[in-house]
């Protein structure tokens, strides 16, 4: 069966007021993490009203809607919550209610990324509307908590759901490229310990965060020299929180810690992050804890399923069948060749391919740069361009690339 890529971008087009529509509900739905349960109805409803054969809901409240009945199964996901406003007064219009134009969509999620979500569903139709069904079950996933603890819900999906497709697309937005890894990352802890005192005579104890002020400008240091890849980029470190105990105001505080967003490439594992921060000299004379955090906030259907938060780097190798079909099919629809690239920020891929080995593609609608800032956007060309991309990997892969599957996917930055 040859695809029609012409007739495909033709209803891809035709679809893009109902597109647009459904993805304004969306960003109308406030659905921060652990709070998702109205917009995985809304996306539930609407995957039924344009024909897919099943929508399931999991135990931890992601939804899962099928398409076919075939042996091969390969699966598209979209997480489906969102991080918060931040300062309103950035915000030129209501995040949530937003604004259209006929380019653009703004509202938080544009991007990041229930743009993803409304271009798979309408995939969805499409492969109903013109006969695209061949020997394949698509799963279109909308996934929770993704921004609290990125790859969660796919470890649940895969040990628990026991849903273990061949390969996944990873719809966050890629700039209309197409990547094959990202950079993983981990959140680290560093605590410093004091003696709490009166603050009219700090002397008689000793000063927790003053404990901690030489710690950050060696961290600060130690970014600058982390380790590189080519491809991948740069290893990164940033202190992203800071909190303190002490009885009072008035008073020595007697506990400091700061939390580090680690980002980490080719050739750096969780051990060896950890120690390097030890290894710091003002982590030394401070006798400072370094460990990692753990994420064990229950889902909003209340189920916990506690994780380290370490997220693993991962890459595919240029040439990978995953990818060639998805380079194949940019080039049926669009009559050019992709640019092949990768993340600078981290996605479920950290547990599907990262723990897993189940090779993972991005292409999404929307720009990176677009992600938790105010104002967020995306294109709705990209909307369209991305449904017709989502209708015609399934079939191509079967026609074409299966057989050329590995029976392992190498990561090409495993440790």
């Amino acid at each position: 069966m040859d695809t029609d890529f012409a007739k495909v971008l033709e209803l891809a087009k035709k679809y893009e007021p109902e597109m647009s529509r459904f993805l304004r509900d969306l960003i109308a739905i406030p659905s921060e993490s652990c709070d998702e349960k109205d917009v995985v109805l809304r996306i539930k409803e609407e995957m039924i009203k344009v024909g897919f054969d099943r929508v399931d809901i999991d135990p931890m409240g992601n939804v899962l809607g099928y398409i076919g009945h075939g042996k091969h199964l390969i699966a598209m996901d979209a997480h489906i919550d969102t991080v918060g406003v931040g300062d309103p007064g950035l915000w030129k219009y209501d995040p949530y209610q937003g604004y259209e134009d006929e380019e653009i969509i703004i509202g938080r999620g544009a991007s990041d990324q229930t743009g993803g979500m409304a271009s798979m569903v309408y995939a969805g139709k499409i492969i109903k509307d013109l006969g695209l069904e061949d020997e394949y079950t698509l799963v279109v996933v909308g996934s929770v908590q993704e921004e609290d603890c990125d790859g969660l819900c796919w470890q649940y999906i895969i040990k628990e759901d026991k849903v273990v497709p061949e390969f996944v697309v990873i719809t966050e937005p890629t700039d209309g490229k197409i990547y094959r890894g990202h950079r993983g990352r981990m959140e680290i802890k560093v605590m410093t310990k004091g003696v709490s005192c009166h603050g009219s005579a700090p002397e008689r104890g000793d000063n927790a965060i003053y404990k901690m002020a030489p710690i950050l400008t060696e961290l600060r240091s130690l970014h600058e020299n982390l380790t590189d890849h080519p491809f991948l980029g740069k290893g990164s470190l940033t202190v992203s929180e800071i909190f303190h105990t002490s009885p009072s105001r008035c008073a020595v505080a007697d506990s400091c810690w700061i939390s580090v967003d680690r980002r980490l490439t080719a050739g750096e594992s969780w051990e060896f992050a950890l120690q390097q921060i030890r290894n710091l000299p003002s982590v030394k004379a401070a006798n400072a804890e370094v460990s990692m955090y753990t994420y064990e906030r229950p889902s909003y259907t209340n189920l916990v399923y506690p994780t380290e938060s370490y997220f693993p780097t991962w890459l595919i190798e240029a040439g990978h069948p995953v990818s060639t079909t998805l380079e194949e099919s940019y080039k049926g629809l669009f009559g050019k060749d992709p640019v092949v690239d990768k993340w600078t920020f981290s996605t479920n891929g950290v547990s599907i391919m990262g723990r897993y080995g189940i090779p993972c593609i991005g292409f999404g609608p929307g720009h990176e740069d677009q992600a938790h800032a105010p104002n967020e956007r995306t294109w709705k060309k990209e909307l369209v361009d991305c449904a017709a991309m989502y209708a015609v990997i399934p079939s191509l892969y079967v026609q074409k690339y299966v057989d050329l599957m590995p029976s392992a996917t190498e990561n090409l930055v495993k440790l």
